[in-house]
């Protein structure tokens, strides 16, 4: 399986991403206009379905890519559970899978 190694220039967001407990992670997106912080609740199941073999980490920051190739840090929700964006984006799932 090869894997897609993604870039961003300097101005673009960085993502950061630390377990809080349990299946909930803490996600910080800091952009030069400034940081929000989202709490994304990841479970087993939600990486077996949207991305086999990776870890909850890398399919939040390639989740969070995702997403902000779409909208700004500051639309996306502070709470959610992960399978929430396939909600509002129903191309999520197969996307997300050549993104990890």
């Amino acid at each position: 399986m090869r894997r897609r190694t993604y870039t961003r220039d300097v101005s673009s967001p960085q993502i950061s991403v630390e377990l809080s407990g349990g299946d909930v992670y803490r996600v910080v997106v800091t952009e030069p206009r400034g940081t929000t912080t989202h709490e994304v609740i990841v479970t087993a199941g939600d990486v077996a379905r949207y991305a086999p073999g990776a870890t909850p980490k890398r399919l939040l920051e390639a989740s969070f890519e995702f997403l902000l190739a779409r909208e700004p840090a500051s639309s996306i929700l502070s709470r959610f559970a992960l399978p929430v964006i396939e909600r509002y984006f129903p191309e999520y799932p197969r996307e997300i899978k050549r993104m990890v």
